[in-house]
């Protein structure tokens, strides 16, 4: 997974009749409808799906269940950040049906008017939800997104080759570990370990705090040997670097491989709680069967599966029932996240975080 928070696309980009022209739905499928569809005289589902979503994030054998009880073949296309993903779904050359934003993509989105409400009579399964993931900034109500997983950024220690103690940032990004770290390909994350660091509020991105933290971030910047927002678990397994700062679900993969080698640490300085969503852009074709889809996935069974595959934070309930004590001790997958903050648009202020990182990793 990788998130660039680069919602200036937003900002420029009109809406013109990218979003929102022509919408119907497609021919019916062959079988019958998942559980909690629609009724019979409401129109019907149609034949194909288009999902949009983060990579190594969804099981197929998630996608294959789904078309198999409903007939409904789901055509799934992967980014790696959001600033992809708002540049194919404004460029219009395909319809997508879900997209899977992270919380403050969601939230652009709905002030720009660009997804559509969902018909949460046809998702009964969203009270699986737990409460914890309820009442967020983006989408208090859950009137356009259902939340999918959760994570944190934390530092992951191969401690067979670390033997100081790593607490926080600070710990991490020191001269002595250059040419051993690997970190998320991710300018507002980046920026944000920064403002953290200093006391700032992750938020509160201005150009004064820009400035404040340049010095400190271009410093940082040229101790990283791998930048990596999909794959970042891959330097540690392969021994090409030894600490990590990475998304909670890859630390929780590594935990997996092997946890007397990779430790897992929530920074001291701070971090934050991203949650990526399901919902549904203003231009689907398919707003019932996406609606189904939803609902699917939402199934404590089905969201197990997902956990099985990728151990992030699962904000379904019942699913969490369902998994192993060993899944739930996973200090990677269920860290305690209570009170942490999500990210925000910063509208235009996107660009400045972009321009700040790429000058920066242009000049090393």
């Amino acid at each position: 997974m990788k998130r660039i928070s680069a919602l200036l696309i937003l900002m420029f980009v009109p809406l013109l009749c990218l979003l929102g022209c022509g919408k119907k739905e497609s021919p019916a499928p062959q079988q019958a409808a998942a559980s909690g569809s629609a009724p019979a005289t409401e129109p019907k589902p149609g034949n194909e799906l288009n999902l949009f979503g983060w990579s190594e994030y969804v099981p197929q054998e998630v996608l294959d269940g789904f078309t198999k009880e409903t007939g409904i073949k789901v055509n799934y296309e992967t980014f790696a950040s959001n600033e992809e993903m708002l540049s194919k779904l404004l460029a219009g050359g395909t319809r997508y049906d879900l997209i899977q934003p992270s919380e403050y993509a969601v939230e652009a989105l709905i002030r720009q008017k660009k997804l559509q409400l969902l018909d949460q009579s046809r998702i009964p399964n969203l009270k699986n939800i737990a409460p914890a993931f309820r009442n967020q900034p983006h989408d208090p109500e859950l009137k356009y997104s259902v939340p999918w997983m959760a994570t944190v950024v934390g530092i992951v220690v191969n401690t067979q080759k670390v033997k100081e103690p790593v607490k926080g940032f600070k710990d991490v990004f020191q001269p002595k570990y250059k040419g051993r770290i690997v970190a998320l390909n991710d300018n507002r994350e980046m920026v944000s370990w920064v403002m953290v660091t200093m006391g700032m509020n992750a938020n509160d991105v201005t150009p004064e705090n820009l400035a404040k933290v340049k010095p400190t971030l271009a410093e940082w910047i040229k101790l990283v040997k791998v930048f990596d927002s999909d794959s970042p678990k891959t330097a540690l397994l392969n021994g090409d670097v030894d600490i990590g700062v990475v998304w909670s679900g890859e630390a929780a993969l590594l935990y997996q491989e092997n946890k007397d080698k990779f430790q897992f640490v929530l920074p001291q300085e701070g971090t934050h709680k991203a949650i990526d969503s399901l919902v549904i852009p203003d231009s689907a074709q398919n707003k019932i069967g996406a609606e189904m889809f939803m609902n699917y996935i939402l199934r404590p069974e089905v969201s197990k599966l997902i956990s099985d595959k990728f151990p992030y934070t699962n904000p379904n309930a019942e699913a969490r029932k369902l998994l192993t004590p060993e899944q739930l001790a996973n200090p990677a997958s269920y860290p305690p996240i209570a009170g942490l903050e999500t990210f925000h648009d910063i509208g235009k202020a996107a660009a400045d975080v972009d321009k700040l990182v790429t000058d920066l990793k242009a000049s090393e």
